[in-house]
């Protein structure tokens, strides 16, 4: 049996977006210049498309359906992917301009490489770049489907549609109220935190695992206090003594003050992050430019390693 045929237009996704995105279809009618009847038959015209009803409405509002919010997914990565489209095609039209759509892990977006970034549009006044922070499957799927032009995710990448560039790495601290018993401590073992409060970053991470890995072998006691999912927040609850933080020591710097101390944790468990692109696309002037800007600018010598 022949699967059916459907035709979808831009403007249909676009009003379909903007929906979801602002919650109503008066918001979307502004948002994209049309008028509210417009984007009404926008709607209609793609819930006929595809075969299934897109919103419930009640009392005057579009509420998403299940099968709306899956949808949602992919058109928002379609469209981002039609964008770039647009701007190759302007960046090819004239050489001295450039737009760069980058996409990140929070921790890494958060600090170092905003600083990054920052250094990179000083010498390049005419780029311009966004910067989406994601974590996890979703943004090696958007460097892998072009939604964006390269990114950054931490190793081990297992995605066939990239090509990973090893970038920077550091070792694992942690971070000790200055008070605590270990703040003037060289190192700090699995064995020094038998049964102390620790504050780590959620389970399912592979410096998570190895760190698991390192008490169970000590036959340490680990006493979860905490757990979260930036190294911001796991900083400021040491700060505010709720316990010991492990924690990357790349992204541990920025937040330490008169409150916290940085002791490197024995054993060294390495941090390592990648430049990524995707397999099936050469790399834009500006995406090869911002990725030798950044292989410079987080040269190791540039960088502070001394605890």
């Amino acid at each position: 049996m022949p699967l059916p045929s459907f035709t979808i237009n831009l403007r249909s996704l676009e009003c379909f977006r903007a929906i979801i995105d602002l919650g109503s279809a008066t918001a979307a009618a502004r948002e994209l210049h049309l008028t509210q009847p417009a984007v009404s038959r926008c709607l209609g015209a793609l819930e006929e498309s595809v075969g299934f009803k897109l919103f419930n409405r009640s009392k005057g509002r579009l509420i998403p359906t299940d099968e709306a919010l899956i949808f949602y997914d992919e058109v928002k990565i379609t469209l981002q992917s039609v964008d770039r489209i647009s701007r190759l095609a302007l960046n090819l039209h004239n050489a001295d301009f450039g737009e760069l759509r980058v996409v990140s892990p929070p921790s890494l977006a958060e600090g170092m490489l905003s600083s990054a970034i920052n250094a990179f549009l000083r010498e390049h006044s005419d780029v311009s770049i966004t910067l989406d922070s994601q974590s996890g499957q979703t943004a090696l799927d958007m460097v892998a489907l072009r939604a964006v032009d390269c990114g950054f995710a931490k190793f081990p990448i297992d995605h066939r549609g990239l090509i990973c560039r090893p970038l920077i790495s550091g070792g694992t601290v942690c971070a000790v109220p200055k008070d605590h018993r270990l703040a003037k401590s060289k190192q700090i073992s699995a064995e020094d935190l038998h049964d102390e409060p620790l504050i780590l970053l959620g389970k399912g991470r592979s410096s998570r695992i190895q760190i698991d890995s390192a008490f169970s072998g000590a036959k340490s006691r680990m006493r979860v206090r905490i757990e979260t999912h930036t190294v911001g927040a796991a900083c400021a609850f040491a700060k505010g003594g709720s316990g010991i933080a492990i924690v990357s020591e790349l992204f541990a710097r920025q937040f330490v003050d008169h409150s916290i101390v940085l002791v490197r944790f024995q054993p060294d468990i390495k941090h390592e992050y990648a430049f990524i692109t995707a397999k099936d696309a050469t790399m834009s002037r500006v995406t090869q430019r911002f990725y030798e800007h950044c292989l410079r600018y987080f040269e190791p010598e540039d960088r502070e390693t001394d605890l």
